[in-house]
């Protein structure tokens, strides 16, 4: 059986520091809105997994959630693994490969 993800969606308060964020490690977020639901963002990596950043609704905590990216090369990271941290405070571990 082959699984592979193809949607991560992240809510949260604080939707246009997380975009300013996570673009920053290189997703391209479009904005989005289907039918009556809440407008979001949404990036689609190369091999087709789409992360969406959905405003969290009030009443509703977001919960701890750590994720992982690798990216060529990032302006300010040297080549290797660090654990950065989001707007919300997820943990965000991003794998900088030598960009050579």
């Amino acid at each position: 059986m082959a699984l592979r993800a193809n949607l991560i969606v992240i809510y949260t308060g604080r939707v246009e520091e997380c975009r300013a964020f996570y673009g920053s490690l290189g997703l391209d977020f479009r904005p989005e809105q289907h039918g009556d639901g809440p407008r979001h963002y949404a990036a689609v990596l190369d091999d087709g997994l789409v992360v969406e950043l959905y405003p969290a609704a009030p009443d509703r905590r977001t919960g701890r959630l750590r994720l992982g990216f690798e990216v060529d090369g990032l302006q300010g990271l040297k080549a290797g693994s660090h654990v950065l941290e989001d707007p919300d405070g997820r943990a965000v571990e991003v794998l900088v490969r030598d960009a050579h």
